[in-house]
């Protein structure tokens, strides 16, 4: 009698036990939130909310420089691999998380390796953080304008076109240098003609001196 009670109470009480397991396995990841360290040395916490069709991811870090956060959404539940280990679900995701300088800055899309063969409803997508997911670039320095580059002299050539300046000429001496021919055969006549042909005398030696 007894014996037969044992067989059928030993089922029941395995049954039992594992669905406490599972019980237990899925408020552990509710109730214990993962807790990791970044590859800046950032310290997060992953929270998990969410018991229904969506499950939610929260994402929080801080350093001594900086603190952030971000969230992911997803239907985690339709992951067969999933309902049997939560936890390990996320611890998944954690160690590509830790990875990075800024455990915000992963994928948009994340499913764990444990659920490859599961749809993509079963992926963690992000929704929201503290910051923009593109991360600002760097300012660059602003170019200083380019300046207007100096005209170069210009090398002073001699203007071809200008005119030298006349030089002044000597004023010509109008008067003449030596006394006409006909003065000379008139003083002549007189010195050697008589009064009465001094004129045909000045005449005659007009014409010999101009020959």
């Amino acid at each position: 009698m007894w014996t037969q009670v044992s067989a059928l109470l030993l089922p029941l009480v395995c049954c039992l036990w594992s669905a406490e397991a599972q019980t237990a396995n899925r408020q552990s990841i509710w109730n214990n939130p993962i807790q990791f360290n970044t590859k800046a040395k950032d310290q997060c916490t992953m929270t998990i909310t969410g018991q229904g069709d969506y499950t939610r991811l929260r994402l929080m870090c801080q350093s001594q420089q900086r603190s952030y956060w971000c969230e992911y959404i997803g239907q985690a539940h339709t992951c067969g691999s999933y309902n049997k280990n939560p936890r390990h679900y996320f611890v998944q995701m954690m160690w590509g998380l830790r990875k990075l300088h800024n455990a915000c800055l992963g994928p948009k899309q994340i499913k764990p390796h444990m659920c490859r063969k599961a749809g993509d409803e079963s992926q963690m997508v992000f929704s929201t953080g503290s910051f923009s997911r593109t991360s600002p670039e760097a300012p660059t320095r602003a170019k200083p304008a380019a300046q207007p580059a100096r005209p170069q002299p210009q090398p002073i050539r001699p203007d071809s076109t200008r005119k030298p300046k006349a030089q002044p000429t000597a004023r010509t001496n109008s008067q003449p240098l030596t006394p006409p021919v006909e003065s000379n055969a008139k003083r002549l006549a007189q010195q050697y003609c008589w009064r009465s042909l001094r004129g045909i005398c000045s005449y005659f030696i007009g014409l010999v001196r101009k020959n």
